[in-house]
């Protein structure tokens, strides 16, 4: 157990920070949260308007399996927290009118369905996926608890058969035996969610197909924010203090080491600091000669998407959907050129619409559905309401004319939430969503550190640095970094 210097201030309630928290007051911490908001969670907040729930960030429920461990770290199961179902079909995918494929909760369906799209193929994803599961048990059962201090992290017997895996890419794994464009969509759709193009992925990250097909898609009953509230009920339970409506405003140091925060104009001495929010905006609330990246290196860095998102109120159920549904109508490639290579707002764009209120009656009035879309945008670009509004006229045009239905006029209440939005609620760099993306030059060692280089006593966490963007990596981010400050923690005590 943790003896001197025992206390901790904590930036943010998100994921990353959740997690460090429990973890470090299970050593004996004595831990207290700062969110600057009037909710915890992070990114996972949720949204309610007259009676319907939205989930503002994180919908999706992959890698079950990270969860259970984190809740096993201190003798507990997601079950004491929450109830999952898992979803069938886990997702449906749009590629024009009346041409869509449901993606089933096994992987024997989904076989037969690739079969049934391209003879032949399902010969191909049974290869695939059996190199996926491996890359995922190295990655997520080893691999991604590393702290990122080392190039040597990443040197095993089993990484060296696969190193070649780290500089070929998903596109061109995926392209050399499928050849159906909808399937291609369907398997490089999962890299995604660690905010790189599948040109710009390494091949090793083929594991979140495994996670996709095998594992499955689920939903906590009552949304992602229920994950957040057990999280939250497992922190105080383990003595962590929140303390919402707090901005830090200022780190103050001295000789090199974090002496207090300010936090609502109120100076607050304490000897350890770990920052869950925004690693480029913690850096900020520093001395420049404190900081440790410069603008020029945040400028060279690659992103993960932006989002443009609206929480829509229907007055009526919807037709056609399914809880998860991807509108792949149009051409991915270009997408994301305007993400990646051309930031600005695509011509034609994808879009990822959710209707948890088809599985979970929690999300709405009775007959009446949730709806919450999201389009993938440059982070940076410009963002307007006239750009919101143009947006949202055309994803409503594409949802009528693909699934075949009138729902303009059942539409009770919108709201929309950007680039701005991102900024000012997370002081998100650019009002990025998800992070850095997880590229070559971008994964392990290579991310930001979690420990500040030039300030002894401060700690970063979650999706700017290792292990990436994601919630599971959130889970995982604050793990490791709170067995980093136990690690310095214990060596400071045996010094003195």
């Amino acid at each position: 157990m943790v003896k001197q210097n025992n206390k901790i201030s904590i930036i943010g309630a998100g994921f990353s920070s959740l997690s460090a928290a429990c973890y470090l007051a299970k050593a004996g911490f004595e831990v207290t949260i700062y969110e600057r908001n009037d909710k915890v969670g992070g990114r996972a907040r949720q949204y309610i308007d007259q009676g319907f729930r939205f989930d503002m960030g994180p919908t999706w429920y992959w890698m079950p399996d990270v969860f259970e461990k984190f809740f096993n770290d201190f003798d507990k199961k997601p079950s004491d927290y929450y109830e999952l179902k898992k979803l069938s079909p886990a997702y449906k995918v749009y590629f024009g009118k009346n041409d869509t494929i449901d993606i089933p909760d096994n992987f024997k369906d989904i076989c037969e369905v690739f079969e049934q799209e391209e003879k032949g193929s399902s010969k191909h994803l049974i290869k695939f996926i059996k190199s996926a599961e491996e890359n995922y048990n190295i990655a997520v059962k080893d691999m991604i608890y590393k702290p990122g201090v080392s190039p040597l992290e990443l040197i095993t017997p089993e990484t060296m058969v696969r190193f070649t895996q780290f500089f070929s890419t998903i596109r061109k794994q995926v392209r050399k035996e499928i050849k159906s464009k909808k399937l291609i969509q369907i398997l490089e759709f999962p890299v995604l969610f660690l905010g790189a193009k599948p040109s710009k992925t390494p091949a090793f990250y083929n594991f979140m197909n495994y996670a996709d097909f095998c594992l499955g898609t689920w939903h906590p009953v009552g949304g992602m924010y229920k994950v957040i509230n057990g999280m939250v009920q497992l922190a105080r339970e383990l003595g962590v203090v929140f303390k919402t409506s707090s901005k830090i405003e200022q780190i103050i140091t001295q000789d090199n080491q974090v002496t207090a925060i300010k936090v609502n104009n109120q100076l607050i001495e304490t000897p350890l600091v770990l920052s869950g929010a925004d690693y480029h905006h913690t850096e900020k609330l520093l001395d420049k000669s404190k900081r440790q990246y410069s603008e020029r290196y945040w400028n060279s860095k690659t992103f993960a998407p932006s989002s443009l998102l609206f929480y829509v109120n229907f007055s009526k159920k919807l037709k056609n959907v399914s809880h998860h549904t991807l509108f792949f109508d149009t051409n991915f490639d270009q997408h994301a050129k305007a993400i990646y290579d051309d930031p600005s707002w695509p011509e034609s764009p994808l879009f990822y619409a959710s209707f948890p209120s088809i599985t979970d009656n929690y999300f709405s009035p009775k007959g009446k559905e949730a709806g919450t879309f999201l389009i993938p945008l440059a982070p940076g670009i410009e963002d307007t309401p006239e750009l919101r509004e143009k947006y949202f006229t055309m994803i409503i045009d594409r949802l009528e004319m693909l699934t075949n239905q009138e729902v303009r006029s059942s539409i009770l209440s919108k709201h929309s939430y950007c680039i701005n939005d991102f900024i000012e609620d997370y002081n998100a760099f650019k009002g990025n969503a998800y992070g850095l993306a997880n590229t070559l030059t971008q994964t392990a060692f290579l991310r930001p550190n979690l420990k500040s280089s030039k300030i002894s006593n401060l700690y970063f966490t979650g999706q700017l640095t290792v292990p990436g963007p994601g919630v599971p990596p959130s889970l995982v981010s604050g793990k490791i970094v709170s067995e980093l400050i136990l690690k310095h923690t214990r060596t400071h005590e045996e010094v003195i």
